[in-house]
């Protein structure tokens, strides 16, 4: 099997790092050779963060050039059109709908740009839109956005649901546990 790339992107705070390690965890589970690499920018501030996941039978490196991913996991709207162009031509792109304001638009000497799924939309074949931080509300936190996600993509992948269920079981705290595995269950069922 050749390496499958997945991008998560998102901004600081949104737990796209757990996102990667519950991804690694299901990949490693199903006996693939699995690479991450976390790029950080001013996450504690809210800004950018992104990390790679790169997983086959035999892996050399986790950074994913431009037009390089197989499937991009956007924890937020605006992060999704930033870093769409590391997404293949006929890649998936799993979009949050949720806006998160970046400095510029907080201070005002910016603003928030309309239109975010559209424009994706005229340029992007596999688009899988939804509300993820209503559906992790409605499971019990607004932290789990990132298991609502992993839900979705689990739905698209070949990966039984039980070796998700396991990763999460392997990374995610025992007291958070039940409402993280009801918030990847409406993610699965949302797909």
């Amino acid at each position: 099997m050749k390496a499958e790339s997945i991008m998560i992107v998102g901004v600081g705070g949104q737990g796209t790092l757990l996102a990667s390690r519950i991804i690694g965890n299901a990949l490693i589970a199903m006996g693939y050779d699995v690479k991450m690499s976390e790029v950080h920018g001013m996450a504690q501030r809210g800004g950018s963060v992104v990390t790679y996941v790169k997983y086959g039978e035999k892996v050399n490196s986790p950074i994913i050039e431009k037009a390089g991913a197989d499937l991009m996991l956007a924890f937020e709207e605006l992060e999704s059109a930033r870093w769409l162009p590391y997404l293949k031509e006929n890649g998936t792109l799993i979009m949050n709908r949720q806006k998160i304001n970046p400095m510029p638009v907080i201070t005002g000497s910016a603003v928030y740009p309309e239109g975010i799924e559209d424009k994706i939309r005229s340029a992007v074949k596999n688009v899988i839109a939804l509300d993820a931080l209503a559906l992790a509300r409605e499971a019990g936190t607004a932290k789990a956005v990132n298991v609502v996600l992993i839900g979705v993509m689990a739905a698209t992948m070949k990966i039984g649901k039980e070796v998700w269920i396991e990763a999460l079981g392997k990374t995610i705290p025992e007291r958070f546990l039940d409402m993280n595995k009801k918030a990847f269950e409406m993610g699965y069922a949302a797909r």
